[in-house]
């Protein structure tokens, strides 16, 4: 059986894991990397390479797709939880201000200090269970 969350489920859901995935268009190709992040308020809080292809998502005629997921093969259950949105820079400021941004480090090796702030308008997302 799948069942649409609500918004509010959804934001929990959001705040209960660390590690998603962000999907856009490059080179006429569908990109999708995973990523480590921070919910700051509404928003997602990624660190990426500041020549990276994540570097590039700031234009504001970018969209990108945000989604975190966790399913249980035991219990035959499931969750998704997509966002759609646009991408800006932060300054090191802006990342210090953000609560427990500090204690968060990038999984990737390498250079990650361009903070990037997707602020989502769209947000959705589906349990499913497995029928007994």
């Amino acid at each position: 059986m799948m069942t649409e969350m609500s918004e509010q489920e959804c934001r929990e859901l959001l705040r209960a894991t660390t590690v998603g995935r962000i999907g856009f268009v490059a080179d006429a190709r569908v990109q999708i990397i995973p990523v480590n992040y921070l919910v700051d308020g509404d928003d997602v809080i990624i660190r990426a390479a500041p020549s990276g292809v994540l570097s590039g998502l700031t234009a504001s005629t970018v969209e990108v797709a945000f989604e975190v997921d966790h399913h249980d093969d035991l219990a035959g259950s499931g969750w998704s939880v997509l966002l759609g949105g646009s991408v800006s820079k932060m300054t090191a400021e802006e990342l210090a201000a953000v609560p427990g941004a500090s204690r968060r480090s990038p999984w990737a090796e390498g250079d990650r200090s361009l903070p990037l702030r997707l602020t989502p308008s769209s947000i959705s997302g589906r349990r499913v269970r497995r029928p007994r």
